[in-house]
């Protein structure tokens, strides 16, 4: 079972997506030097470079070091665009 986490605020990370000539993609945050995954489709890519990107911001502050990012507070309001394939 998960535990559920209080959030305090939400960071933005910029990911890129690229798609690979043998199949499946592969997501990099440019900000978050080494942060790369991989994955068979898109939201597979974007759900695992979500977690490489967390498990690096928690190495960064276990260590003191500056976490770049931008941070919205609760309640503030933020837009982004959502990747939805489709067939047809």
């Amino acid at each position: 079972m998960k535990r559920k986490t209080k959030f305090t605020g939400i960071g933005l990370y910029p990911v890129t997506i690229e798609s690979h000539k043998e199949g499946g993609y592969l997501a990099s945050c440019p900000v978050l030097q080494g942060c790369y995954a991989e994955g068979e489709t898109v939201g597979e890519a974007i759900d695992n470079i979500r977690d490489v990107i967390r498990v690096h911001i928690e190495a960064r502050k276990a260590f003191g070091e500056f976490v770049p990012s931008v941070e919205l507070s609760p309640g503030t309001e933020f837009r982004f665009t959502l990747p939805l394939p489709y067939t047809g």
